[in-house]
């Protein structure tokens, strides 16, 4: 199971457990992925697989029902808005050798920050990659200067800059595999994370 996916039936489990009997209801993943939660009672097991498939508990058992989107927003809609907006990420790219973004990439850095400024209180982790070009101290200082530069534009934007966390991981997490002294353009990135 993906972290999305855990991500999603955890919270399910937080959302949908309130009064005298706890009920259990699984939620549409986002992304659309399959999930799955099993409910143990004692020696009952009941398996939620479908969107709003539903278990309640008691101490007279466990007993498996069908809801809606409808009965899952009246009963848990407050809680359901309350819930922080999912993590969403981002990928930049760079010209060889350089700290400067790709012409399409420059064009997207808006719309990464319109996703941070939507977010209350935003998490952002930007992660600085190269491909294997060059040897690892070199390839080391590059990333990180890559991941400086996103953070500079997210700051000329309004973002205070000690809101991002910046890694530098050199060509150690490479997006496409390759021999040393390769020049891949999608090696060439950096991984913008907003939580």
């Amino acid at each position: 199971m993906n972290s999305l996916a855990r991500w999603t039936a955890l919270l399910v489990l937080v959302a949908g457990c309130a009064g005298p009997k706890e009920t259990i209801v699984l939620l549409p993943n986002p992304a659309g992925q399959e999930t799955a939660v099993t409910v143990t009672q004692a020696d009952r097991q009941v398996v939620l697989s479908q969107p709003y498939a539903a278990a309640r508990v008691s101490r007279s058992g466990t007993e498996a029902f069908a809801s809606s989107a409808r009965q899952v927003q009246a009963t848990y809609g407050q809680a359901l808005a309350a819930q922080p907006l999912p993590p969403t990420q981002f990928t930049l790219f760079f010209v060889e050798n350089k700290d400067e973004l790709t012409e399409e990439s420059k064009r997207i850095v808006d719309s990464v920050f319109a996703e941070i400024a939507r977010r209350p209180v935003a998490d952002v982790i930007v992660i600085g990659h190269t491909d294997t070009v060059g040897n690892d101290a070199a390839n080391d200082a590059l990333s990180r200067q890559r991941a400086d530069v996103v953070r500079a534009a997210f700051a000329a934007r309004g973002l205070a800059a000690d809101k991002v966390v910046t890694i530098g991981r050199g060509k150690r997490e490479l997006a496409v595999p390759t021999g040393d002294g390769v020049a891949e353009p999608r090696n060439r990135r950096v991984e913008i994370l907003v939580r």
